[in-house]
Order: C-alpha cells, then sequence, then structure tokens
C-alpha cells in the first residue's frame, strides 16, 4: 500500500492497511496508525502521532517546525486522534517548549483547503474549519466547533463547544459555548440554535442556555451581574456550568 515513489523514513512506524501515494514524504519519529490514507506529495514530520482511519490529501503538511521565532530546534511534538479529514494544502504545526510542547487534535474533525493550525493548539473532536480558516498558536477550540472561512483566530485565544463563527470573521476574545460570533472584530450574533437541536440537547438545557445567553449579552448587565443571575441555572445545568467555568476561566475576556 506504499507507493513506490513514496520516501518512508525506516524510523516511521506504519500501521496496517495504511495506504502512501507517491512523492509523499514520511520522515523519522512518525507514526501513522492503522487503516489511513495518504494522498500523493504529502509531508509529515515528527515527532509525530498520527491515529487511525485519518485521511490527508494532496500537499498537506503535518507536523512541521512551527512558525514562532522563539522556536530553537527543540523535540516537540504533534499528536492526532482517529478519522480526521484533512484536505488540500492544510498545515499543522508542532508546538514550543513555551507550552506544552505539544499540539494536540482530536477525532473525528474535517479540516478543509488551506486551513492552518498553528504551535501549541488543541483542537476537540467533531470540530469543522472551513477553507482557509486559521488559528493561531496557543489557540484552544472546543469540541463541535464550526468556524467559518476565512475565519481568523488571535494567539491564545478560547473558543468554547458547539461554538460558531461567520465567514471572514476576526476573533480577539473568547467566544462562550454554544455562541455565534460575526465580524471583524466578532461580535456575538446569537446562540447557535439550530446545532442544539441537531445534536440533541433537551429543550430544558436549551432555554437554559437561552436564559444564559440573554443574561450575559442582552440586559446590558457587568459579567458579574450575569452570571450571579445565571446561578441557579448553572447549578441545575452541566452545560450552563460549562459557560460559567469559560467565561470565570478566561484570560483574554469574551466576545462581548
Amino acid at each position: 500500500m506504499i507507493d513506490k515513489l513514496a520516501f518512508v523514513h525506516p524510523d516511521a512506524k506504519i500501521g496496517n492497511n495504511v495506504t502512501i501515494g507517491p512523492w509523499t514524504y514520511i520522515g523519522a519519529d512518525v507514526e501513522i496508525g492503522d487503516d489511513t490514507w495518504i494522498s500523493s506529495h504529502v509531508v509529515v514530520k515528527g515527532p509525530t502521532v498520527i491515529g487511525k482511519g485519518n485521511r490527508i490529501f494532496q500537499f498537506a503538511s503535518v507536523g512541521e517546525e512551527c512558525q514562532d521565532k522563539k522556536y530553537a530546534g527543540e523535540p516537540t511534538r504533534l499528536i492526532m486522534g482517529d478519522n480526521n479529514i484533512i484536505r488540500e494544502s492544510v498545515t499543522i504545526h508542532r508546538g514550543t517548549v513555551q507550552d506544552n510542547s505539544e499540539t494536540r487534535i482530536g477525532s473525528n474533525n474535517l479540516f478543509m483547503a488551506y486551513v492552518h493550525i498553528a504551535h501549541d493548539c488543541v483542537v476537540g473532536n467533531n470540530v469543522i474549519m472551513a477553507n482557509n480558516a486559521s488559528i493561531a498558536g496557543h489557540v484552544h477550540v472546543g469540541d463541535h466547533v464550526i468556524l467559518g472561512g476565512m475565519t481568523g483566530v488571535h494567539q491564545f485565544v478560547h473558543i468554547g463547544a458547539h461554538a460558531f463563527t461567520a465567514g471572514s470573521s476576526t476573533i480577539f476574545q473568547d467566544v462562550p459555548p454554544f455562541v455565534m460570533a460575526a465580524g471583524s472584530p466578532a461580535i456575538p450574533r446569537g446562540l447557535n440554535v439550530e446545532g442544539l437541536k441537531r445534536r440533541g440537547f433537551s429543550k430544558e438545557t436549551q432555554h437554559a442556555i437561552r436564559r444564559t445567553y440573554k443574561a450575559l449579552y442582552r440586559k446590558n448587565l457587568t459579567i458579574d451581574e450575569a452570571l450571579a443571575e445565571i446561578a441557579v441555572d448553572a447549578e441545575n445545568d452541566p452545560y450552563v456550568q460549562s459557560m460559567v467555568d469559560f467565561i470565570t476561566t478566561s484570560s483574554r475576556g469574551i466576545i462581548r
């Protein structure tokens, strides 16, 4: 399943039923899990661990050194889960010692053409990044997030689970879970209601999240006043509590 025109370093660890196309380069310190398909003209460098069932399309660069000028060749890593789709010309860089020395990608994600994932990013599961979306260093992206095409995310920003950004948005501050954001700079534009419905959230939870959003964004309250107003919902609903936890631990502040 490895084309004779591909280069696979003898120290690389290749799982079962892996396909590697012509003119693809697999470097040392690379581990590729079972049933992964890699097209032609792909570069994978290490230390990198790629899980099972991933699909990597042509001209992608996975596990390359980062573009941070502080990087001095330290042995940092990229860790990727299972069943991700990495489309044409996607770039994913390893971490730096200034963080956890690791870029981490979860499972079941779709990264469309020309997506960039910078050093030390943490991307969850079931994330969609549309064409040309880019996240800078140290960005954290929660599960089920959708980043619209051409979205740009500033370094150290956190985007909460189930959040959604419109195309060409520029994100300078944290986006709480379930919130839709748009603009440059991005501002809140409502809740990801369709996502809540599609993913089977109960009506009670949906109503609690709506009350939380109104307290944060519709009542002209301070953050502390909004958190006090939603305290009861947070006690009774873990998803509202996740929003509270996100807001109270935000280092950049949330979009408002």
